[in-house]
């Protein structure tokens, strides 16, 4: 069987992150790259890494005939446009087996159903890429329990924390070019993992219906002045005039549609989180029993004293976005094992090659972003928003929130 040409769009970390994915995915080829700035660096890593040729293309209509599936991983600002473009190639007489999105979806649910429209026009399966539902410590757990939730029944009280101390690119700090602030940027996999824990095992993936969102969205560290001029001097961007949040948290109330059983997803998320690098915490209660789940909890430590600090490798190679270079470090052996790329491209192959439906879909992508956007109003409102009210879910089809429009300081 012949490999998946893969076609990636987009030329920053996230893309250099899928590659480390891909390298542990049969029947993956990378054939092509496009990026708003010529990826050379990217196309050498596939290169040195055996995933393919790793051709650079100058537009994606250029690249798609030289390719089966195309990864977005692109900013998010672009993504409407790019999809335009891609379904008007395909509508001219491209073929493509997949179109594969990372999340978010869109910046609002109004973009969000314009992609979905669009993707609508052409017969190409949408894949949406939410890595940690498919992390193997997520699986695991719920194979784990499944007796145990048959009997006693799913879990109640499921809690999803992700932290970091920044993005690493200028537009992601942008709230009008990446859609918001770290709501927006890591809220969406809190959104998604804590629906997902506490769905009953062998149910469809938006089976528990979601009736409420309240969430607390804060600007602290970053709104600080000495940090407010990192901004400007690391990435020129000014929080003075459109600043973003840098702290959420929040709680999402689902309803079992066969039991009518309540259940509760709680949520934090900052960039502002200044210890070893990126973490992801997941715990969950249910009748007689729990789970919990901590990526910087490593089989493998490693210690740097002052006088052996100088001359050393790229650090964040131990764990994303590593805050030190010295003491204690937790060392994550395969990063983007642990948090699931490589099992969502296992996921998307293996549903191309077998006209199956991927796990997730754009669909779900789009209510994802509402969820997202109902979070922001209800910070903005200062209550919570009922989504069970007609007027409610009309309004979020449009609403763009304050902070997305650039008008930040009205409500931080």
């Amino acid at each position: 069987m012949s490999a998946l040409r893969y076609g990636i769009i987009g030329g920053g970390f996230m893309s250099s992150f899928q590659l480390r994915s891909l390298q542990q995915v049969r029947g993956v080829h990378v054939a092509g790259l496009v990026s708003r700035s010529a990826p050379e660096e990217l196309a050498a890593e596939a290169r040195r890494r055996g995933l393919g040729e790793a051709r650079i293309f100058s537009s994606v209509r250029e690249m798609i005939p030289h390719v089966d599936v195309l990864s977005l991983n692109s900013p998010n600002y672009t993504r409407l446009a790019l999809v335009e473009e891609i379904v008007d190639a395909v509508r001219a007489g491209a073929s493509l087996k997949g179109i594969l999105c990372e999340k978010p979806l869109a910046r609002n649910v109004k973009e969000g159903r314009q992609i979905l429209e669009l993707i609508r026009q052409i017969d190409v399966p949408p894949i949406y890429l939410e890595n940690q539902l498919h992390m193997r410590t997520v699986q695991a757990h719920r194979a784990q329990l499944a007796p145990v939730m048959e009997a006693m029944g799913p879990p109640m009280l499921v809690r999803s924390n992700e932290e970091h101390a920044g993005p690493h690119r200028s537009w992601f700090w942008d709230p009008t070019q990446q859609g918001g602030g770290v709501m927006s940027d890591m809220g969406c996999h809190c959104l998604a993992v804590g629906w997902y824990l506490l769905t009953p095992p062998g149910k469809p993936m938006r089976f528990l219906q979601p009736q409420s969102v309240m969430a607390d969205l804060s600007l602290l560290k970053w709104g600080q002045p000495r940090w407010k001029q990192k901004l400007r001097d690391d990435f020129g961007v000014d929080y003075d005039r459109t600043p973003a949040e840098d702290f959420a948290t929040g709680m999402v109330s689902f309803r079992n549609p066969e039991t009518g059983q309540l259940s509760k997803a709680q949520f934090s998320v900052s960039w502002m989180f200044d210890k070893q690098g990126l973490r992801l915490l997941f715990d969950g209660l249910g009748a007689g029993y729990a789970f919990e789940m901590n990526s910087l909890r490593s089989p493998l430590e490693v210690f740097i004293g002052d006088q052996a600090m100088t001359g050393m490798a790229d650090m964040e190679m131990a764990v994303e976005k590593l805050q030190a270079s010295r003491g204690l470090v937790p060392v994550q052996p395969n990063e983007a094992d642990l948090y699931g790329y490589t099992d969502e491209n296992v996921d998307a192959v293996q549903a191309i090659r077998e006209g199956r439906p991927a796990l997730l879909d754009w669909d779900y992508g789009l209510e994802i972003v509402r969820l997202t956007m109902a979070a922001y109003l209800s910070a903005e409102r200062g209550a919570t928003v009922d989504l069970t009210d007609p007027a409610t879910c009309e309004e979020l089809e449009t609403y763009v929130p304050l902070i997305q429009q650039g008008r930040g300081g009205e409500v931080l």
